[in-house]
């Protein structure tokens, strides 16, 4: 963590001098997958998944091979990729936990800078009706087409906080074509784009159009045994099906979210605009459960294991990236902000930041950040039995598209978020981790009591099967140290002292 100065105007990006004063504004789209892990791609050695636009992306733009979900969970991920800071400073602990309306984002820094800002898809860090001080148009974006949380086949989205309406088509498909309307609108305003994609795929429950279902027909026979659960798109309610049956879906919807990725980049070349636009794609965490079936790391979804937090991550942008780059950096989504601030030239923050800056990094070929990335998943638990007083009001909370899976019997969501009661010993718990250059140290509570530490060696043992704990108690001191006075700067933030000392 550090409180970042502000970069020069003239800088050189990767490899390239850019005056910003001289130069056009790049044009910026920042896309996530719903679920979307590190090995689910083509290019990463899926057996089974045709992803040939990520593909082509990885083979001809900056391909980031150990790029990170800041949160093994979707909603504080997303927290960290609008603010460049990790969840638990905001109180964005799990998902349907909120933003705080005092964070300050990429779309309300880029605002100021002239850019037209859009948010298209699932937002799932407030509710997106125009009263709540958590919207995408609170938060900075000029419009927005959202949906609270997760959505499939015929989605219904709130365009700009009015009320929900039913979109029909494959969702991937309805929202690339809502931000190339965008994209024309911002070009009939002469302004440059900052366009937020967040998809509502793979996420489960899983549907897929015929012919993208088709192209994995024959795995069902393959994995015939293993049961999963999941939401049945009929009742809403969870069921259980045979993992064949559900990789069939969910790979569809994959191929479906890579092809209409393939239909903006097109959009972008024919009009001119590919040149000067800065593309990313990532997952907000990894794999789920149900979609789980092979990978070279350890842990799923809601783990802070590798396969928990290791996502896809890529970059295009021809003018500054003209040749392919391979990158074994570890970056993560709370470096997003950062880097969109250095890329138009404006300040950071004045307030304690997670992420770093990646151009300087990657311009010169360094292969390891200064400065750890840190997991944590905040023990919620213990604040249930708490009287604490609500953040906003519950009522600018309740969320209002439906989706398929209900909760309680309730098709829509809601979210909270709270004043933080005085900190305590058991604010530091929860599963957490520390990755500094080749070791990651994991620590769990255990249910009898104390704490579990495990070290690995991320070089020699990606998968995370060999604890080093013993071998290397020095290192597992050191990284614990870190991880300790990491979690006291957090809980400074969660407590109110980056608004003012509220």
């Amino acid at each position: 963590m550090s409180r970042m100065k502000a970069p020069l105007f003239a800088l050189v990006l990767f490899g390239t001098s850019s005056v910003f004063s001289a130069e056009p504004l790049p044009n910026i789209i920042l896309m996530m997958g719903d679920d979307h892990g590190w090995e689910e791609t083509g290019y990463n050695g899926h057996p089974h998944l045709k992803t040939p636009v990520l593909d082509e992306m990885a083979a001809t733009g900056l391909r980031l091979d150990r790029f990170y979900a800041a949160h093994p969970s979707c909603s504080p991920t997303r927290a960290s990729f609008l603010t460049g800071r990790h969840p638990n400073r905001m109180g964005t602990f799990t998902p349907g936990w909120s933003l705080r309306p005092e964070e300050i984002t990429t779309a309300a820094i880029l605002a100021k800078a002239g850019y037209l800002c859009g948010h298209f898809g699932k937002w799932h860090v407030g509710a997106v009706k125009a009263e709540s001080p958590v919207s995408p148009g609170a938060m900075g974006f000029h419009e927005w087409l959202s949906h609270d949380n997760f959505f499939e086949m015929n989605p219904s989205f709130s365009r700009n906080g009015g009320p929900p309406e039913v979109y029909p088509g494959e969702s991937s498909e309805v929202l690339i074509a809502e931000t190339v309307k965008f994209i024309e609108r911002s070009r009939e305003q002469g302004k440059p784009f900052f366009g937020v994609v967040w998809f509502g795929s793979p996420h489960e429950p899983y549907s897929g159009l015929r012919a993208d279902l088709a192209l994995y027909d024959d795995l069902p026979a393959k994995y015939p045994d293993k049961m999963v659960k999941l939401t049945s798109n009929e009742t809403g309610l969870q069921v259980q099906r045979p993992q064949g049956e559900v990789l069939r879906e969910r790979y569809a919807e994959i191929t479906a979210m890579d092809r209409s990725i393939g239909t903006l980049r097109q959009y972008l070349a024919d009009h001119g605009l590919r040149e000067n636009t800065f593309v990313f794609y990532c997952g907000d965490n990894g794999t789920s459960a149900d979609g789980s079936l092979k990978s070279p790391h350890r842990g799923v979804k809601s783990e802070v294991y590798e396969g928990g937090i290791l996502v896809p991550g890529l970059i295009e942008w021809p003018a500054r990236i003209p040749k392919p780059v391979v990158s074994r950096l570890r970056a993560s989504t709370s470096d997003l902000l950062p880097t969109v601030c250095s890329i138009t030239g404006q300040p950071f923050p004045d307030r304690p930041l997670d992420g770093i800056d990646l151009t300087s990094l990657i311009e010169d070929g360094l292969d390891e950040r200064a400065e750890p990335l840190f997991f944590w998943e905040y023990p919620v638990s213990r604040l249930k039995s708490m009287n604490l007083e609500p953040y906003l009001d519950p009522e600018l909370q309740k969320g209002t598209t439906p989706l398929v899976k209900l909760a309680n019997g309730v098709a829509t969501r809601n979210f909270t978020n709270f004043h933080h009661p005085p900190l305590s010993p058991e604010d530091y718990t929860g599963a957490r981790a520390v990755v500094d250059r080749r070791y990651k140290l994991v620590v769990h509570e255990k249910k009898e009591g104390g704490a579990k530490k495990e070290l690995f060696d991320l070089i020699e043992d990606p998968g995370e099967t060999q604890d080093l704990v013993k071998e290397r108690p020095e290192v597992a001191e050191r990284l614990g140290k870190r991880l300790r006075e990491w979690q006291g700067s957090v809980l400074k933030s969660l407590g109110g002292a980056d608004y003012g000392g509220q």
